[in-house]
């Protein structure tokens, strides 16, 4: 089990420059150079047409015709070559997006060349090369000139002094006693640029996100409906459960122990046999103990009690027949009613998927924020989950809703399934 989150919520988290976020980030910002300079050639090549005439027109001279058609010809082959050039790059964004982003990305399934032009999928990605190409140099160039700027002010001390005179920013300096202010001010200003890093960088990933994560027709999530009447029916069903178990199984053996007890009262002389009664009842006080366990274990698991909920989770997927893997961000505590249900729900889920999806791997994710337990189970299976046919998911979303929540659902034919519940957290 590990504990992961994304960038974006690492940001506002008070130790982040002491984590290892900020060398995924300064990763991740070193491997999109070579990627956005190989896309601004092509965004220039693009460019060409529109440089040429504007050159021309702020020199007061005619645009060269043949010149300008050329430059036409080429930059409408490479934007018509963006859906095809795209598909290598957009297979390698969605695997480096790992870097500041947990969560999978759904990559499209490849339906032939015709189909990265007829589909919005290879137009995306051709979008994403223009971003790549154009939005994110001219960012990383604006952050560059920030990090060369302060680097200045850092050194300042050791470049001033001699026949010339140093330009800091807005000041010039005689000698390194008079840079020494500024040096300072420059180190106050590291944290704050490696913050701004973190920012470009989880800018420029959600914007990744949005233009790669294939996302299918029809797999938006959908809350799981749950009615009024249903909810109180399913419940009502469970109370009288607990109260036939009681009766059923609890009342016999109290009965019993009383009548024991009540017998080795009545041996009163000496010479009596009591212990073999009392030994009798004492067992039977054993066994009501057991019974009784196991109903208040079926209320609240004892993994959860045990454990905690990332752990007894995790035991969950460990005996599961998929393989499963759980990223929890628990930084918070858990109601003890919030937990019970997120745990019920993993369960309940990743014995659907055992049951019904056919998937090879699984992955839970357990996030805490400031109002919300938010439980995601994703498999790569089928897909066509559907309540309506008795899948378990109206009875998971009666106990969601019972705790407040809700459950959303994306299950598209051919998959991947994905289960959210949000939980609300009071305090």
């Amino acid at each position: 089990m590990t504990v992961d989150h994304g960038l974006a919520v690492a940001l506002r988290r008070r130790r982040y420059l002491l984590s290892a976020w900020p060398w995924r980030t300064l990763a991740y910002a070193v491997t999109t150079l070579p990627l956005a300079g190989a896309a601004a050639l092509g965004a220039a090549v693009v460019a060409a047409p529109l440089l040429l005439v504007a050159a021309a027109l702020r020199r007061g001279r005619p645009v060269d015709a043949g010149a300008l058609a050329a430059l036409a010809v080429v930059a409408l082959a490479v934007v018509a070559l963006a859906p095809l050039a795209g598909a290598p790059v957009a297979a390698f964004e969605r695997w480096r997006l790992g870097l500041v982003d947990d969560r999978p990305v759904t990559a499209p399934r490849w339906r032939g060349l015709a189909a990265r032009f007829t589909t919005t999928t290879g137009w995306r990605e051709g979008a994403y090369l223009a971003v790549l190409g154009a939005a994110v140099p001219l960012a990383y160039g604006m952050f560059g000139l920030l990090v060369l700027l302060d680097a200045a002010l850092v050194a300042g001390p050791w470049l001033a002094g001699g026949e010339d005179r140093i330009v800091l920013v807005w000041a010039t300096v005689d000698s390194p006693a008079e840079a020494v202010p500024y040096a300072f001010a420059g180190l106050l200003a590291f944290p704050a640029l490696v913050y701004l890093a973190g920012l470009l960088v989880a800018v420029q990933a959600a914007v990744t996100r949005l233009l790669l994560d294939d996302a299918p027709a029809g797999t938006a999530l959908r809350e799981v409906t749950r009615s009024r009447a249903r909810l109180v029916s399913a419940y009502e069903a469970e109370r009288r459960r607990i109260e036939r178990d009681v009766h059923d199984g609890v009342q016999p053996r109290l009965t019993s122990l009383t009548l024991q007890l009540g017998l080795a009262r009545l041996d009163v002389p000496d010479d009596s046999p009591v212990a073999k009664p009392l030994a009798a009842a004492h067992e039977q006080a054993k066994e009501l103990m057991v019974t009784l366990r196991g109903i208040v274990q079926g209320i609240r698991p004892p993994q959860l009690t045990e454990l905690g909920l990332a752990a007894a989770v995790g035991d969950l997927a460990a005996r599961s027949v998929v393989p499963v893997t759980v990223h929890a961000d628990l930084t918070r505590p858990v109601p003890d009613l919030v937990e019970t249900t997120a745990w019920y729900v993993v369960s309940e889920t990743l014995g659907n998927v055992a049951r019904h999806a056919g998937a090879t791997r699984a992955q839970v994710r357990l996030t805490r924020t400031d109002r919300l337990l938010v439980v995601e189970v994703r498999d790569d299976g089928r897909g066509g989950a559907d309540p309506a046919r008795g899948t378990g998911l109206t009875g998971l979303a009666d106990r969601v809703a019972a705790a407040d929540g809700r459950l959303l659902l994306s299950s598209p034919p051919g998959g991947p399934t994905l289960v959210r519940v949000e939980l609300p957290c009071r305090p």
